[in-house]
């Protein structure tokens, strides 16, 4: 059974897989869906795929073997699309009306994601740009830097009107946000910074719930405690398991024990 955070315990970590963790959700109990699934982009041929690890496909070598690696990144896209709706329409089952899903990509999958994203009802609003700097990690010389991530947003049914800042809300939020990665704050082989998520989660209302089936290292319920919000970071890796439950543990100053569980 999945105990949804509370205002004494904002933020919770499940270990289990997404899917059974959305579809043993109530529906309409979230305000967001904000994450960072498995992109299952880049090689030519499927054995490009199935013969990497994720720490040779993401970490640069001074930094090899420092992260876990972790499952789901070698589909073709046709199966990355087909799960992807999955998880989707779980996802639009437990967010409220008018609340929101972000959910990252890179360049080579937008084009499917944002598809997937109106099959599975969805109304989609736009897509936001990571400006990862000119220190992201480029290709050889020839080719545009690769320089930015992009995160799908989208609504369930019409989209809610916030308060303006006059009226003591927190106004419009930026479309694009610059910041480099941190060696010291990435905690994952594809973890995005704290201050980025930070930036995302406030899409979802002070107090609110948000959801990440696809949690990682936790970083999405570190920016939601610091921004006030509640978030459930579900996880099936158990190495990142261990590392969200830390982090989030010390966010809140307290022992991480009675925060977590797994999913039934």
């Amino acid at each position: 059974m999945i105990e949804l955070p509370t205002e004494l315990e904002p933020v919770r970590v499940f270990q289990g897989d997404s899917l059974v963790a959305l579809r043993a959700l109530p529906d309409g109990c979230a305000d967001a869906l904000i994450t960072d699934p498995p992109y299952s982009s880049g090689g030519m041929v499927r054995a490009d795929r199935v013969n990497h690890t994720t720490d040779a496909k993401y970490t640069l070598t001074q930094h090899a073997g420092k992260r876990p690696n972790f499952g789901g990144d070698n589909m073709d896209q046709r199966a990355w699309q087909s799960w992807c709706y999955e998880w989707l329409v779980e996802a639009k089952r437990i967010v409220k009306p008018g609340g929101y899903l972000v959910t990252f990509t890179d360049w080579r999958q937008l084009p499917a994601l944002t598809d997937v994203v109106q099959w599975a009802g969805w109304v989609w609003r736009g897509v936001n740009v990571w400006d990862k700097t000119e220190a992201a990690k480029g290709p050889h010389l020839g080719y545009f830097g690769y320089q930015s991530e992009f995160a799908v947003w989208a609504t369930n049914g019409p989209c809610v009107t916030k308060p303006s800042l006059a009226e003591g809300g927190e106004g419009r939020m930026p479309g694009c946000f610059r910041q480099a990665v941190s060696v010291a704050d990435k905690h994952h082989q594809t973890g995005k910074p704290t201050p980025v998520m930070r930036w995302l989660v406030r899409c979802c209302p002070p107090g609110g719930l948000i959801v990440d089936p696809f949690g990682g290292s936790g970083t999405t319920g570190v920016a939601a405690a610091h921004e006030g919000r509640r978030c459930l970071v579900i996880e099936r890796e158990g190495p990142y398991v261990e590392i969200a439950r830390q982090r989030v543990g010390q966010v809140l100053g307290r022992d991480a024990g009675s925060l977590f569980g797994e999913v039934a």
